[in-house]
């Protein structure tokens, strides 16, 4: 099937599940989350098929070691993708909520409803973790999805596709077309001048890739281009806070777009090499000359500077960030709300690691990406950004000849 039929196909299915009632769309979530820990092992073979596969390339350069890290499956990251399905499943339907009512006149009340965007064309690189979390949210949402994975995943990717498409199948009254799956470069093409039926593209990989996404589409675009994040360490931080939350950040996942990549620490905090020793320590190659101040190791490499002050930390973060996260360490509340007002980035953190940037871990759920982006949604997207709005309008014959000509007023009162 060409693409322009399976996005026609999506068309009509994001038609049909925008009224689906929540209870089909949580039977279909169970049977999703139940479907993939039933068949896990198909999952984990299929996996081993990619990471065999991908490992010559890792060898030879074509494919970065963070790429071949966020391709593995394993039994936590498998645990995270049920437990996720099962989360969303609890979460209030995003659909149909009243956002605002206002009577704009007797008998004549304007509403404001959430609503699908309608079909939503993913693009990701080695991440088939992604497939489950990216279904999962639009059947909530009450959208249609196309997805298209990298190569690297392939055999993974088709192997979770077919278990989901499988689940939905047997929950009576889903729609089908819902959950689409598409493999050729030539897609990727195709998918970007679908403006006809696609409203939202979401890009999941590096820098190279969004940029070439947002160059060549007309179709709006939800996503970061990179994650070059920060921690500033305060000259009133508590030493033991400032090592653990950078290890953290550091190391916990290195390749994870939230891994911190820039260390700046106060010219006046009097434990500075007591810091930067304990981060060699756990083996994280300092550099304090790099090359640039915008570069995303994705490996445990850190960028450190030192600065006068929290407005020059602010100013290097402005300057150099990718406005994902950043993160102050401080016991001055003064200058923590300073930083956190003017720091211009999806997520401000005070004390915490930027680790926690991801919607899993702020009880969404799972998300479809993280957005840099300064439109509807901004930070972990998870259901509420996969919505949109319509108003309706509710009256008894009112026209707007009468209120031109003074015959009836307005009242515009909040109900």
């Amino acid at each position: 099937m060409d693409f322009v039929n399976i996005a026609k196909n999506a068309k009509e299915s994001s038609l049909k599940i925008a009224g689906l009632d929540v209870d089909i769309k949580n039977k279909a979530l169970n049977a999703l989350a139940n479907a993939l820990e039933e068949h896990k092992s198909e999952i984990f073979a299929a996996n081993k098929a990619d990471l065999e596969n991908a490992l010559p390339f890792v060898e030879e350069g074509e494919i970065s070691k963070s790429t071949f890290n966020r391709l593995k499956l394993d039994e936590n990251k498998m645990r995270d993708m049920v437990q996720g399905v099962r989360d969303i499943t609890n979460l209030e339907d995003p659909i149909g909520k009243i956002l605002l009512k206002r009577e704009l006149d007797k008998d004549l009340i304007l509403e404001k409803v959430s609503c699908p965007i309608g079909v939503l064309g993913i693009i990701f690189e080695a991440r088939p973790d992604v497939i489950s979390q990216i279904s999962s949210l639009a059947i909530k949402s009450s959208n249609a999805v196309i997805l298209k994975g990298g190569k690297e995943s392939v055999n993974t990717n088709k192997k979770i596709m077919e278990i989901i498409h499988n689940a939905l199948s047997d929950v009576e009254k889903f729609p089908d077309n819902v959950i689409q799956q598409v493999f050729s470069h030539d897609d990727i093409s195709q998918m970007l001048k679908c403006d006809e039926y696609i409203n939202l593209i979401i890009p999941r990989g590096g820098n190279k890739l969004v940029k070439y996404i947002k160059e060549n589409t007309n179709i709006p675009v939800l996503g970061h281009a990179s994650g070059i994040c920060h921690i500033f360490v305060d000259k009133s931080a508590y030493i033991d806070d400032a090592i653990k939350i950078t290890v953290d950040a550091k190391t916990q996942y290195p390749s994870a777009c939230n891994a911190v990549e820039t260390l700046l620490i106060h010219k006046d905090f009097d434990k500075k090499d007591e810091l930067l020793a304990a981060l060699q320590l756990e083996e994280i190659k300092l550099e304090m000359e790099p090359e640039s101040w915008d570069i995303e190791y994705g490996d445990k490499i850190l960028s450190v500077k030192i600065v006068d002050n929290t407005e020059k930390a602010i100013e290097h973060i402005n300057t150099y960030g990718s406005g994902h996260t950043d993160c102050i360490i401080t016991n001055d509340l003064a200058n923590a709300e300073k930083f956190m007002n003017e720091v211009d980035s999806a997520g401000v953190y005070l004390n915490a690691s930027t680790r926690f940037a991801d919607g899993f871990r702020y009880g969404f759920g799972a998300e479809v990406g993280i957005s840099t982006n300064k439109t509807h949604a901004r930070g972990p997207v998870g259901l509420e950004g996969l919505t949109i709005y319509k108003y309706k309008l509710y009256g008894k014959g009112q026209i707007v000849d009468d209120y031109a000509k003074g015959i009836k007023k307005f009242n515009h009162r909040d109900l």
